[in-house]
């Protein structure tokens, strides 16, 4: 756990707006709050979200976008990656008091180049990327506590940006500006596709007749991410590895019959496997021969 409920009856060091109080809004302004900041004002369209505030940051009065600046210090910007420029935008435009006020977004894929318009006018950009699932529930809390945070700022913001993640107990990791995509590619494809994959699994074993699916796959792929965590590509088990051409075409014929959705990205996923396991000396040339052959048919 990171900071301690006793934060609560601290001075406040912070005044905390939230401009998009969903499920990462909410939970990254809680993880403030008891950080010993204080979240005074979010918006809230929706029932929802007005919702949502009443619940999880009962002490934030809700407002303008532009009057939750004006009562913020820290304004968390927590709104869809493509909502972001033009919110940063039409902050700047309306005349919203930016001058000096830290703000901060939760987008994994921007930068603090994507709030510039904001900057321009005064403000102080801060890219704090969660590096986690959120569901709305309240086991959110205690996984942004461990989690680590994506961090971009201008280097003299860099020490406010990294004490901040430090503050809600989860861990800063340094990305440059020109990396961010590259970062974020990495983590949806490996979180994002990799719930596909299981679910994918899950189906298919269903149809195979196995009752349970999520029972049979747990011990198999904890420890396949296990070892993928430790040791890469060396960590890699299966018939790809082997060079089992047979066993590969099998598996095809079966996904042709009944999953054929599947089929390109299990095709893909292969041969991208043999590739780093030919690269990595653990599958023999002449065996990624006949598999490559097996995949392109």
């Amino acid at each position: 756990m990171g900071a301690s409920d006793d934060t609560r009856d601290r001075p406040a060091r912070l005044a905390v707006g939230v401009i998009g109080p969903g499920r990462v809004g909410s939970a990254v302004g809680t993880a403030l709050e008891r950080a010993g900041h204080r979240v005074v004002a979010a918006t809230a369209v929706s029932e929802a979200s007005r919702r949502r505030v009443a619940e999880r940051l009962p002490g934030a009065e809700v407002m303008e976008p532009a009057e939750v600046v004006a009562a913020s210090e820290l304004v968390l910007l927590t709104v869809p990656d493509d909502a972001l420029g033009p919110l940063a935008g039409g902050l700047a435009e309306t005349g919203a008091p930016l001058e000096g006020r830290l703000l901060a977004h939760t987008s994994g894929s921007h930068g603090h180049g994507v709030l510039a318009p904001a900057t321009a006018a005064g403000a102080l950009p801060l890219a704090l990327h969660p590096v986690m699932t959120f569901t709305g529930r309240p086991e959110d809390l205690e996984r942004l506590a461990s989690c680590s945070f994506g961090v971009t700022a201008p280097e003299p913001l860099r020490p406010i940006a990294e004490a901040l993640v430090v503050e809600m107990g989860a861990e800063p990791v340094w990305i440059e500006e020109d990396r961010r995509a590259l970062y974020h590619a990495a983590l949806a494809g490996g979180a994002n596709h990799l719930v596909t994959l299981v679910a994918e699994s899950r189906e298919q074993l269903r149809a195979a007749g196995v009752p349970d699916p999520g029972r049979m796959l747990g011990p198999l792929l904890g420890a396949a991410l296990d070892n993928a965590l430790r040791l890469g590509i060396d960590g890699l088990s299966g018939p790809v590895l082997r060079g089992d051409a047979r066993t590969v075409q099998g598996h095809l014929a079966e996904l042709r019959a009944h999953a054929p959705e599947s089929v390109p990205a299990y095709v893909a996923l292969a041969r991208l496997t043999a590739d780093r396991a030919l690269e990595a000396g653990l599958l023999k040339p002449h065996d990624a021969e006949r598999l490559l052959d097996v995949l392109q048919a």
